[in-house]
């Protein structure tokens, strides 16, 4: 199937300019000014790359009709684990993007939802519940192996408080990012306002359990963060701006720079342990191989040799924190390999699609163009890698949260 126009990429070879990251992570001087969702354009992000990135919006709390959403089921309708009060670790608190995102974008004005079926027909109750997959995320899967609740709730739904974000809160926003510009492409929730959120909710849980107990929640919890996917797909190699700005291996410099001050401002505001997830093998996801036609829709390697630089890049930054920043304690979460090896070999592991994800035809469907009414979406989403074109399947989560429980994450089981 041959992918639609808008798929298609300018790669002109970038300018070389001198890296500045001064207004990128930082909050605007000004608050944003509200922008509507246009109606003429119901796309995901990855297939509205031939337009201008539209206006900047402010995040409202208040949330869009409740009677169009399919939300998670209340708390008291999910199990809890039985090791939550003596748990090593307090709380799961997550930053991120889609690969996170438990449902934060429901309540705000953008098109990178998945609040709709087929999304959600493996999770529990079978509620689709802004989780990009089929099931639950890897930091629903984090939460339950660190004897804490089997999902970690999104900070805006209004169906959660407080009591349940205490052991477990989520501001990631699919399609966001590390830089600015990355979340201004869909109108999400940029980093900086993620972090506005956490600070909200520590006074929150201070006011809740008092400041003595809330410090200790805060500093013991263990902090998910993933993102920087979005940047390079959905900015860099799809917008001009940044390539006219920065070469690819410049703008992997850049956005190492703003992990590194996101890092030092929540560590200032308490963070002491922490998870940077690299990005994965982004050439092999569906989407990337299904605009790659001269190259009969095979991984495109520039993509992951760009992964690997840049995770490189991360996992140095990682030791350079520990080293520098007292009491902190940051893992490299690599999930690059054990993705990969799933994407060459999905027979070894049970898999039997791993170019094409289950919704629709799997080349480039996701968010609104995961329609529930297509006929070829597969019945028995554990036998593909990917859910939809960008995201991987609820089976593809468990392997790799197997995989970083063992290894990255072993020091806080």
């Amino acid at each position: 199937m041959m992918p639609p126009p808008s798929l298609s990429r300018s790669r002109s070879p970038p300018s070389s300019r001198s890296l500045s990251r001064s207004s990128s992570f930082l909050p605007p001087p000004s608050s944003l000014p509200p922008s509507p969702v246009s109606a003429s354009s119901l796309l995901p992000p990855s297939l509205s790359r031939s337009r201008s990135p539209p206006s900047s919006l402010s995040i409202s709390r208040s949330p869009p009709s409740l009677s169009r959403l399919r939300l998670l089921p209340p708390p008291s309708s999910l199990p809890r684990s039985p090791g939550l009060q003596g748990a090593k670790v307090p709380a799961v608190i997550v930053f991120g993007d889609s690969s996170l995102d438990s449902g934060n974008n429901n309540f705000i004005p953008t098109i990178a939802r998945s609040n709709f079926a087929p999304y959600g027909k493996d999770f529990p109750g079978g509620q689709a519940t802004g989780r990009f997959c089929n099931g639950r995320i890897p930091s629903d899967m984090i939460s339950e192996a660190l004897g804490l609740k089997p999902t970690v709730p999104a900070y805006l739904d209004p169906m959660y408080n407080i009591s349940d974000f205490a052991v477990g809160v989520c501001f990631a926003s699919a399609g966001t990012g590390y830089d600015n510009t990355t979340s201004d492409v869909v109108d999400v929730i940029p980093l900086w306002k993620e972090v506005e959120y956490y600070k909200e909710y520590q006074k929150k849980l201070k006011a809740f359990l008092g400041d003595r107990k809330a410090k200790k929640i805060l500093n013991e919890a263990l902090y998910l963060i993933s993102i920087g996917t979005n940047d390079f797909l959905e900015n860099y190699y799809t917008l001009p701006n940044r390539r006219s700005q920065f070469t690819v291996n410049q703008y992997q410099d850049f956005i190492i720079g703003l992990a590194e001050d996101f890092v030092k401002t929540i560590y200032a505001l308490g963070a002491r342990r922490m998870s940077l997830t690299g990005v994965p093998p982004m050439g092999c996801l569906p989407l990337e191989r299904t605009t790659n036609i001269m190259e009969d829709h095979a991984c495109m390697e520039e993509y992951n040799i760009v992964a690997l630089e840049y995770n490189g890049k991360l996992k140095g930054l990682v030791a350079k924190l520990n080293r520098e920043l007292p009491g902190l304690d940051v893992v490299f979460a690599d999930a690059y390999h054990v993705l990969l090896r799933l994407i060459k070999k999905p027979s070894l592991y049970g898999f039997e699609e791993s170019k094409t994800g289950c919704c629709g035809t799997g080349r480039f469907e996701m968010s609104f163009l995961c329609d529930p009414y297509s006929p070829f979406t597969c019945q028995d989403a554990d036998k593909y890698v990917f859910w939809d074109a960008f995201h991987p399947s609820e089976k593809t989560n468990r392997m790799i949260t197997d995989h970083l429980l063992k290894t990255s994450f072993a020091k806080f089981l």
